[in-house]
């Protein structure tokens, strides 16, 4: 795995390889969403996963394979995914796709009944200025605790954090704490991070995009995180610039 470096901090995964910045950038790309665009979004969430998998809880197995009939004394060892219950997070609507894709990705290697998705809608409130004051929570649907599990959280943009942050926070206030936590982003700005850093410090945040687009000249000729606290990724509006655009619209297709 690919990994950029940075200045943020051991539990944030900036993937760094060509074929996730090509797929991002044409997710970015103006225009309307058409196959190729959730293909890609599908593609992108896949390795999202296959990069946080790393952080999963594994086991040492030894194992028959089909050639065990001829060569009984030779068995293929190897570390797996370990028994684990796994909680997805979607936050409607455009974490439906993420999370469906996860879902998808964790049914073929784990026992089907450990795996369970939650959904939760929010959307942000921004006050009079246009900028983010807030979460406005329509509903749920939670199948129970979280204490104990792997918790993941796959939403396209890492933006303010102010979503992400709730939604966490709601858990660990009344479902119990987590054994882990990973959240995954196509892209995320340096407020998201710092955001993360400040209210859940021990979440791991996947990112195939670092965004900070606002940043002085001499800020962006340093390495990302070097000057973290003069680094600028969010528009007045705080929208990602350069960004992608409302994916929540594009992947509904709601104009």
């Amino acid at each position: 795995m690919s990994l950029a470096e940075h200045g943020y901090g051991p539990n944030v995964h900036l993937i760094g390889d060509a074929w996730s910045a090509s797929a991002v950038a044409r997710l970015s790309a103006p225009g309307a969403a058409d196959p190729v665009f959730h293909a890609l979004l599908t593609r992108c969430f896949q390795r999202l996963f296959y990069a946080a998998a790393e952080w999963l809880p594994t086991v040492d197995v030894s194992v028959p394979t089909r050639m065990s009939e001829k060569h009984a004394d030779v068995r293929l060892q190897a570390r797996v995914l370990a028994p684990q219950q796994v909680v997805l997070v979607d936050l409607a609507r455009a974490g439906m796709l993420p999370s469906h894709t996860l879902q998808a990705e964790l049914l073929l290697l784990l026992d089907p009944l450990s795996v369970r998705v939650d959904h939760i809608y929010m959307q942000r409130t921004a006050g009079a200025d246009g900028r983010v004051d807030g979460v406005a929570t329509a509903g749920s649907k939670i199948g129970g605790s979280v204490a104990g599990t792997t918790l993941l959280l796959p939403d396209p943009m890492g933006a303010t954090g102010s979503s992400v942050s709730a939604a966490l926070s709601m858990y660990k206030r009344t479902l119990g704490v987590p054994a882990r936590i990973l959240v995954l982003h196509l892209i995320v700005t340096p407020e998201y991070l710092a955001r993360m850093a400040a209210d859940h410090p021990e979440v791991h945040v996947f990112a195939l995009r670092l965004d900070r687009g606002f940043s002085p000249p001499a800020v962006l000729a340093r390495p990302p995180g070097e000057r973290w606290s003069e680094e600028r990724g969010l528009d007045e509006h705080d929208y990602i610039v350069p960004g992608a655009g409302g994916l929540g619209e594009l992947i509904n297709n709601c104009y």
